[in-house]
């Protein structure tokens, strides 16, 4: 009677102390402050684990939201009395709870009190009232086959290798599964309803089954793997990345530093060259200055000498030397006082001013004397048409005029020019540029063009190529072409305009604009950029007498540009 006693204990202080979530007694039990219920920390953590998405739980029981710390589960609060009372049931129970606790309910009927045995037929565990209903019912019951749950709990019997039962054919084994319906079935069902359908064993079901789960086992254990060393690699690479991002700080510091201490060198210059300039303004005054006090003390003098009382008493050579000195002093009257010397110095401070560099330039700028210009120094007759133009010094030219030796295979006419490393490049009608050696025996390569009737070729130190392109039915252009013939952006000239360029040695490309019926030229310079041009000073219009658009110009020196118009040579000198 004792006993009997403590089972009961044991089986209700078991039931008030089972998690909801996993059926056992409390492990670590653990509180929802939103609506008090009890779980498992363990439970609510694998709980969670399917929720890391969301900043709050769900309860598993009301649904009522808990708040998510940084921390998740681990910051919920243990329930100190649940805990305290499943280490006093462990303390008084021992092991009788463990079998106890693993003692199941009736699944036959909605109580749910313990089970006394199994109805195999039914496939349900039966508690007191269910088994005397199956034994005595026997017109409901009659051949269902019953089973002691102690005798399961011995081991005596084993119904975990039992067949279930149909539900539609009492006496029928579930021992089929239909892959379509996804069902178990007897095969009574399948000869009334499966007929047709992929019908498996279930022998066959459970080893498929079985093969799939340990297969999405092995590969969730693959996968978590490889996550957690693609977690690690990120750190990896987040380390690599900001190495990356130091050397680049470095690297524009160091540049800053580079850049900036060649600017305070230009600054310094800049005040030094303004300190010169204002020394020699300062020079000049003061030379006017002092030759206005000397003239100042001449005529002071002088008047002292002359302007004697003791003039009628004088004899006649004093008389003489009086006189001179007179004549002297009338004549240093006469001179003209010197107002404008003064004025054009402070005009030509006045004109220096200051031009900002570029920027894409490291200096501040330059200090200029005046507006960039351009001025004719030279004008030449030439005994001919001519038809091309190369540099041959800094103050000279080699003309080419209709008749050439030299020729290749090419229409209409050819002009010739040289590269900075003496190659010699050659132009024509075509939609091509030709390139020879220096000694213009062997070509070493063509350069594809998208424009006709090229007049005017020049390259640049970087092995550029620049075509003026002047088709008499189309727009001017000038254009800059790498040796694969890609061009950058055009320049276009407005109709009735033609386009002439020329490279320095700089790099700087000229281009002018003919205006043949108005008479007057217009260039401008232009700094590269990558294959395009951007302009960067526009000078002085020059009016020329132009008999023809078949022009060229080419750059002499920084500071000397040669433009040719049919029969006529102008030698133009640069200011910037």
């Amino acid at each position: 009677m004792a006993e009997k006693t403590e089972s009961e204990k044991a089986t209700s202080s078991s039931e008030n102390l089972t998690c909801p979530l996993c059926l056992d007694i409390f492990d670590e039990a653990t509180i929802l402050t939103s609506c008090g219920h009890t779980f498992c920390r363990k439970c609510l953590k694998n709980y969670d684990l399917s929720h890391q998405d969301l900043d709050h739980m769900i309860c598993p029981l009301c649904r009522k939201i808990t708040k998510l710390s940084a921390n998740r589960v681990d910051d919920f609060l243990t329930n100190v009395t649940v805990n305290g009372l499943v280490d006093n049931y462990h303390a008084n129970c021992g092991d009788v709870n463990a079998v106890l606790e693993m003692r199941p309910k009736c699944t036959a009927c909605k109580f749910h009190q313990d089970a006394v045995s199994f109805c195999r037929t039914c496939n349900n565990y039966m508690c007191t009232n269910c088994d005397f209903g199956h034994k005595h019912l026997t017109s409901f019951f009659e051949g269902h086959e019953i089973v002691s749950l102690q005798d399961i709990i011995d081991g005596k019997v084993s119904i975990g290798d039992l067949p279930e039962k149909c539900c539609i054919h009492k006496q029928e084994n579930r021992d089929m599964f239909c892959e379509d319906c996804k069902v178990h079935v007897c095969y009574k069902c399948v000869i009334v309803g499966h007929q047709n359908h992929n019908i498996k064993n279930q022998t066959d079901f459970e080893q498929n089954l079985r093969l799939k789960v340990n297969d999405l086992v092995k590969r969730c254990a693959a996968k978590k793997t490889e996550l957690e060393n693609n977690i690690q690699n990120v750190e990896v690479q987040r380390q690599e990345v900001y190495t990356a991002v130091k050397k680049l700080l470095n690297d524009i510091s160091e540049a800053y530093s580079i850049k900036a201490k060649g600017l305070e060198e230009n600054h310094r210059n800049l005040i030094e060259q303004i300190n010169i300039v204002k020394r020699s303004f300062d020079d000049d005054l003061n030379v006017l200055k002092s030759n206005d006090r000397q003239k100042i003390k001449s005529i002071c003098s002088s008047i002292t000498l002359v302007a004697n009382e003791r003039l009628g008493g004088l004899e006649t050579d004093s008389l003489s030397a009086h006189t001179l000195l007179c004549e002297k002093l009338v004549a240093m009257l006469k001179e003209a006082t010197d107002h404008t010397s003064a004025t054009a110095i402070t005009k030509r401070a006045q004109e220096k001013r200051f031009k900002p560099a570029d920027d894409t330039r490291l200096d501040l700028g330059s200090i200029l004397e005046s507006d960039p210009k351009l001025r004719v120094i030279q004008c030449v007759d030439l005994r001919g048409c001519m038809v091309g133009m190369t540099p041959y010094s800094e103050n000279s030219v080699a003309i080419g005029y209709l008749k050439s030796t030299f020729y290749v295979n090419a229409n209409g006419f050819i002009r010739l020019n040289r590269s900075p490393s003496d190659e010699i490049l050659i132009a024509s009608s075509e939609k091509k540029v030709y390139i020879y050696d220096p000694t213009g025996s062997t070509p070493k390569h063509i350069v594809p063009t998208k424009h006709n009737d090229t007049k005017q070729v020049s390259g640049t130190r970087s092995g550029l190529i620049v075509t003026s392109s002047c088709d008499y039915t189309d727009p001017s252009v000038v254009t800059v072409y790498d040796r694969d013939g890609n061009a950058g952006k055009s320049l276009q000239a407005p109709d009735g305009v033609h386009l002439y360029a020329a490279v320095d040695e700089q790099d700087r490309v000229y281009v002018a604009s003919v205006d043949v019926p108005n008479g007057n030229v217009v260039i401008r310079l232009y700094d590269l950029d990558g294959l395009n041009l951007k302009e960067r000073v526009e000078f002085n219009i020059i009016n020329m007498t132009l008999d023809h658009y078949w022009c060229y110009l080419v750059s002499l020196s920084p500071d000397m540009l040669a433009f040719a118009c049919y029969k006529k040579l102008y030698f133009i000198k640069v200011s910037l």
